[in-house]
This record gives structure tokens, sequence and C-alpha cells, in this order.
């Protein structure tokens, strides 16, 4: 595992900026709002030939009546735990405040090496800010503007320079499984992965929206490796009503994008919304592999829920090609399925059909099957060939690519899905015109 370094730090003192310069593009939401980063955030990092992985955290207040501020407190401790060096964030324009004492003196008890990072220095004239802080007592003292970038690279040099040397380094791996978990906010997502992962990887709480920012959790299980994104809650355009709100839907869309395969929980109380079908419209679209779960399953009883399965499946009739989990992350109930699922539908995700078995399959359905037409035109298909898959995606050379019908191409998508299996992936047909300048449709 890469050697990892945590930042940490009272809210507003300039965390997630840090984050994101040092990471080289926009991971963390940043906001004037105090509280935006509530989970740990990761990031791998080059500099000078050497490899680090750093942790963005929640800021960390003394105050326990404050919203989620013992499941913040937690995230944190558990990035102490799992770090080898600490940036210690404090604003160099407010000075040391007593939080930031509570928080020296949490960083070093745990025997650490600590960088005092002094943030928001703009300027050369603020770094008279630096010997106030000498009574903090850390050895180590570096002076930034985050916003500016002005002293990161001798930020990054002190990161080398105290990095633990007994930690072994590696990669990402090239096996792993890259899943999202997505859906409206306030069903369940966060509950699902800490119960997947079996800890408190994300923030639960009964406020939508609590989760804001794309949270990644490598795992292992089963022997296959595993990485997660919690996203957060994705809404209407039109509902939308912040910068932060706004960059969190970002995030989530993104997550989409680098996902092989992504659940998208819904809410066994509201069955399948016009909004559930747009998010799957999005999976859909981007080529990913997709499992429905239908989340707080324990709140209905056995008639209901065969009821709800049915509704949801209506509903979800685009994507019936899709697995439809019904679970409970509060009980467990069928969460045991979710692994084997996601197995399933990336190795179908990555399927590849040998040529011999389409061409069998295109010599049938010449054999049986009437094939449009159009003036007394009749479609004629010389070939098929794969070309590429995660998704799977197919050619056919065809005569005339306008007598190919959205229904024809269902038509062949039931074909494909019959004869192989495809469950949870969607395909993608393209045809060609014989003997002219190529055209795609």
């Amino acid at each position: 595992m890469l050697r990892t370094v945590a930042i940490v730090g009272r809210p507003n003192v300039g965390k997630s900026t840090l984050f994101n310069k040092i990471a080289g593009r926009r991971i963390s939401i940043v906001d004037s709002t105090p509280g935006v980063t509530r989970d740990r955030l990761y990031a791998d990092v080059e500099w000078r030939g050497e490899r680090f992985r750093i942790v963005d955290t929640g800021g960390l207040s003394p105050r326990p009546d404050e919203p989620l501020a013992e499941g913040i407190k937690r995230q944190v401790t558990r990035a102490l735990e799992e770090s080898g060096l600490f940036l210690f964030v404090i604003d160099g324009r407010q000075g040391v405040t007593w939080d930031d004492r509570d928080i020296a003196l949490l960083l070093r008890k745990t025997g650490r090496p600590v960088i005092l990072v002094v943030n928001k220095l703009d300027d050369p004239k603020h770094d008279s800010a630096l010997y106030e802080v000498s009574n903090l007592g850390f050895k180590h003292v570096v002076g930034v503007s985050a916003e500016h970038s002005r002293n990161l690279g001798e930020l990054l040099d002190a990161i080398i320079s105290l990095m633990p040397e007994d930690e072994y380094a590696e990669g990402e791996r090239d096996d792993e499984i890259t899943v999202a978990i997505v859906g409206r906010p306030n069903v369940g997502k966060s509950s699902l992965l800490n119960l997947m992962v079996g800890q408190e990887r994300s923030l639960v709480c009964e406020s939508p929206g609590t989760t804001r920012d794309a949270i990644d959790s490598a795992i292992v299980f089963g022997g296959r490796h595993f990485r997660f994104i919690d996203t957060a809650g994705l809404r209407r355009r039109s509902s939308i009503d912040s910068p932060v709100e706004f960059y969190s839907t970002l995030r989530a869309q993104r997550a989409i994008d680098k996902a092989h395969v992504v659940c998208l929980v819904m809410d066994a109380a509201e069955y399948a919304t016009d909004q559930d079908k747009r998010i799957a419209g999005q999976v859909v679209e981007k080529g990913k592999g997709l499992i429905l779960i239908i989340n707080k399953c324990d709140l209905i009883d056995g008639t209901m829920l065969n009821h709800l399965t049915a509704e949801v499946g209506d509903v979800m009739q685009f994507v019936d090609y899709a697995p439809l989990l019904s679970v409970s992350a509060k009980t467990g109930m069928n969460v045991h399925k979710v692994y084997p699922a996601i197995v399933e539908v990336h190795e179908n995700w990555q399927r590849r059909i040998p040529s011999a078995e389409l061409n069998q399959m295109l010599r049938d359905l010449l054999a049986f099957q009437t094939l449009p037409s159009k003036v007394g035109r009749e479609l004629k298909i010389v070939k098929c060939s794969q070309v590429s898959t995660a998704p799977p995606t197919f050619v056919f050379s065809v005569n005339d690519v306008d007598l190919v019908s959205k229904a024809f191409e269902r038509h062949i998508d039931k074909l494909f899905r019959k004869a192989w299996e495809f469950e949870g992936t969607p395909l993608r047909f393209l045809w060609r015109r014989v003997g002219k300048r190529s055209t795609l449709r």
C-alpha cells in the first residue's frame, strides 16, 4: 500500500484547497462554509520520483453538539491510524486558537512526524505568523498559500524527507473492479457501503445530503479487489440550490465515468422515481454495468416486497437486463448477494464472443427471421464482429443502414442476451454500410 499522509485541522483552515493543489486536480469540494468536507478522501501523488497517498479529512471540532461532529472525529481518527505522517493545517491570518492546541495535543500523542502547515500566507509580509506558532512545539513548520500555490514545492520536499521508509509502495491493481454507489439523497447509499466494507467509511445521518464528496474505499473480498465510490445523492438540476450541491452532483457523475459497475440504490418506501430513471439513463448512456438495489426492505412485508419488485421492474423496463436486489443495509438482509452480482456483471461487461459464434448466430437469424424492408428493399446482413468490450460493442455490415429501426435493434439485443450471458451490461450495436464509405449508426 502507498505511504499515506493525512491532512488534519479545524474547519475552514484550507485543508481541502491544499489537498486539491497537492493532488493536482479538484477532488475535494471547496467552499467558504465550514464543515464542507465530512468524509476522508484519497489521492495518489508523485513528487521527485517518490509516490505517496494523501488523505483529506473533515474539520475537527471539540464541540460535540455540532451536526456530525462525532462522525467526523471517527473519520479523522481512522485517517490518523492509517497514516505515517500528518500535515497539521492552521490559519496563519487568524493565528493559533484553542481548537488548534487541542488538535496539536492529539497529534503529539501519536508519536508520528508532523509538519505544521501555516496556511493563507499569501504574501511574504505575512510570514511573521511563522514565529507566532512556535508555542505549538512542532519542529517542522512550513508557511504556504494553498490558494496561490505559494511554497507548495517546499512543503512537498518536507513530506518526502519525513515519510517513513518502512512502508512498501505499490500502484493500483489492474484487476480491481471499480463500483460507484449512486442514487437519490437519503436512500441509504452510505449505510450500504459501510456494511459492505466493514467499517464506517462514509458518514451516515438522517438528514439528506450527508455525503458530499465521492469517497473511495479499496477492499478485498473473496480474493477479488474492489474499489467502491460512495457519492452524494443525485438531484434534478432544478433542485440544486447551492455551489456545494452542484459540485457534489458533478462528483457523482464523474464517479459514474470512473466506474466499471454502478449500483443504483433506491428506497423501498418510494418505489422507483423519475429521478431514479434519469440516473439509470445516465449509466446506460455512459455504457457502464448496472445493478438495481432496493434498500430499506426491512420496513415492508413479503407481499409488499413482491409488489414493489414488480413495480420497479415495470418502471425500469428499459434496463430490464440489470439484476434487481432487495436488501436492508440496516439489518444486513441480502447484502451478501451484492458482491457476487458485481463480479458477474463485471465479467459480462468485459465479455468477448468468438467470431465463429457470432456468425453462426447470424446464419440462424437469416434462416428464420424476416428482416426489415422498405419500398421493396430488404435489409441484408453481410457479417457481424465484436469490436470492443466494456461494454460489448458489435458492428454489423449491412446493405442499407436506413433500414435498421430501433425496434429491430431491440430485437437483436434480445437475441444476443438469449444466446449469451450479458446480465447487467448494456450492449452497443453499430451499423456499417457495405461497399460505400463507412457509415455508423
